[in-house]
């Protein structure tokens, strides 16, 4: 089956744009994980408004959650993938998640490293 190629550029965009956010509402809406990082994200930006910090404390702040929240999307769907390749037990397989779920470690470690350096000298 060949894919038909979209000849319009603007409606491509505005398609690609419909198909991330329903990507990102089916992760918000569907896996815990992804619940749990949100939820720490707003409350990060609550503390932000509270706390008053400055524009640079918001820009790394903001690419803080978005890097956690993105790695943590792409390992779902590392795990996605993972489970419909091979749905049984398989020992590859669990090394390979393992690997995702480190990657979702170490962003998120970098996350509460950031949080501390931003929010402790207002504590």
């Amino acid at each position: 089956m060949e894919f038909e190629r979209d000849r319009n550029f603007l409606i491509g965009r505005f398609k690609s744009i419909g198909f991330a956010l329903k990507g990102a509402l089916k992760l918000i809406t569907t896996e815990h994980s992804i619940m749990v990082q949100t939820s720490i994200g707003a409350l990060m930006v609550i503390a932000g408004f509270y706390f008053h910090i400055s524009h640079v404390e918001w820009m790394i702040q903001t690419l803080a959650i978005g890097f956690v929240l993105g790695v943590e999307g792409i390992n779902t769907a590392v795990e996605k993938v993972a489970d419909f390749i091979h749905p049984e037990f398989h020992k590859k397989i669990g090394f390979i998640k393992d690997i995702a779920a480190g990657a979702v470690f170490f962003a998120a470690l970098t996350a509460v490293v950031i949080g501390c350096m931003i929010y402790i000298p207002k504590i």
